[in-house]
């Protein structure tokens, strides 16, 4: 028995050692990522720089619109609902920002892009314009510019195109970038991304620096097996075995089981009063089911209070009232008065029956527990 048991934690320990070394795969731009797909990097440099940096995995609708907020959503793997949206836009419209990279956002918040060509070469890294006329040096990989309209700001072009722009919506603004490689840990500090980078951040007034992990849950991948870490399911399934094996123990008799004769079981089990129950009720005898009730409780009566069975329920009301501690003298007369007029009765209703039944148990068990 112990040699199972000591081979059983060796398992686990050697199975707990075996999956702490397996190195932890992360998702694509999310915070808490350190691979080189990863925002982490830039999530670390802006929490060291500025007081109030936080990341958010909650739905929109209560995302707080009060705070002077800008909110980073990196490359959505959500395809956002309408309410999604509406919540979004209410946040912005209550005088937050919204700084969205992604590579293609074309039907979200009404953007719209087009698509262009671009060259076969590896070398990808171009000059970019801000809108002040300052040029930096990026490696832009995105096949879509952005559609300015009426009332739209371009931040960022190049000889393609629209690259970033900003928009006003209600009280707050809409900032769209379509290069979200910019925020990877492995391209945060080539070329001058970091500087394009900050620069977008300057472009709204904020107290607060939100980045939004809501759309980074992909639906599709929370399974029975993904919930939960798999060292967690190595100890539930060990645990269970290590609790099969002790209730096996205890179980073990080592001497005569002492029981009361079969009989005195079986006889008056459970199950035949139920049976019985249920067959007074499928033939609607309640008059006769609430006089075996009345006739059982001055049985327990005479042998627990010492109220004699021969009487009629008229005239031990004197004697009930003295031993029925939970009811006053007026509520004992009545109940008595009430239930000889219901057992004189020559037919129930079902109604009337449940309500009777109710008070009897609860003088059956006033009676069996004093």
């Amino acid at each position: 028995m112990w040699i199972l048991v000591i081979s059983l934690l060796l398992f686990i320990l050697v199975s707990l050692y075996i999956l702490s070394a397996k190195p932890k795969d992360y998702p694509d731009f999310v915070t808490e990522s350190p691979s080189p797909t990863g925002v982490k990097a830039l999530y670390t440099y802006l929490a060291g720089e500025f007081e109030d940096v936080s990341s958010w995995d909650h739905e929109p609708g209560l995302l707080p619109k009060d705070d002077k907020q800008l909110l980073i959503m990196v490359e959505p793997f959500l395809v956002l609902e309408s309410h999604e949206q509406n919540a979004y836009q209410s946040f912005m419209e209550s005088g937050n920002t919204i700084l969205l990279f992604k590579q293609n956002p074309d039907d979200m918040f009404q953007l719209k892009t087009e698509q262009i060509f671009l060259p076969p070469t590896n070398e990808t890294e171009g000059t970019v314009v801000m809108q002040e006329g300052s040029e930096y040096d990026a490696d832009i990989q995105s096949p879509f510019r952005l559609v300015t309209g009426e009332g739209d700001e371009t931040l960022l072009e190049d000889e393609q195109g629209t690259i970033a722009m900003k928009r006003s919506v209600g009280e707050g603004q809409l900032i769209v970038v379509t290069e979200p490689m910019l925020m990877m840990n492995d391209a945060l500090l080539n070329a001058d991304h970091l500087q394009l980078v900050l620069s977008l951040l300057n472009e709204s007034e904020y107290e607060e620096i939100v980045f939004d992990e809501y759309i980074h849950k992909n639906p599709n991948v929370f399974t029975l097996w993904t919930v939960f870490p798999q060292w967690f399911y190595v100890l539930l399934i060990q645990g269970a075995l290590l609790a099969l094996l002790w209730l096996w123990a205890r179980g073990k008799r080592f001497g005569p089981i002492k029981a009361p004769p079969r009989e005195d079981t079986v006889r008056f089990s459970d199950e035949r009063i139920v049976a019985l129950a249920s067959w007074y009720q499928r033939r609607k005898r309640y008059q006769e089911s609430l006089l075996l009730q009345a006739d059982y409780i001055k049985l327990l009566m005479q042998e627990r209070w010492g109220i004699p069975y021969r009487k009629e329920w008229n005239e031990i009301g004197e004697r009930l009232d003295r031993k029925w501690q939970s009811l006053t003298s007026e509520e004992v007369q009545i109940f008595v008065r009430e239930l000889v007029q219901v057992l004189q009765k020559d037919k129930v209703k079902k109604a009337e029956f449940l309500v009777w039944t109710k008070k009897l148990d609860r003088l059956r068990e006033e009676v069996e527990n004093r």
